[in-house]
């Protein structure tokens, strides 16, 4: 138990070191959540567009290609 509480102290710079790991984490948890929501804006945009294309509502790609 010494051992874990001497990792965690950090050799004195814990104060330091523990908030910068918080601070990244919260930074990279922050991106990942604006990637998904901007991800799922372009898929909802990218199907409008598809939509809006006359004569390909409702064909897969397969099924047009052989035509």
């Amino acid at each position: 138990m010494d051992t874990l509480a001497n990792y965690l102290h950090m050799g004195g710079y814990a104060r330091f070191v523990w908030p910068a790991y918080g601070l990244a984490a919260l930074v990279v948890g922050g991106l990942l959540l604006a990637s998904l929501r901007d991800l799922k804006a372009r898929e909802r945009e990218l199907k409008a567009l598809q939509d809006s294309v006359p004569g390909r509502r409702g064909r897969s790609r397969a099924a047009s290609e052989q035509e």
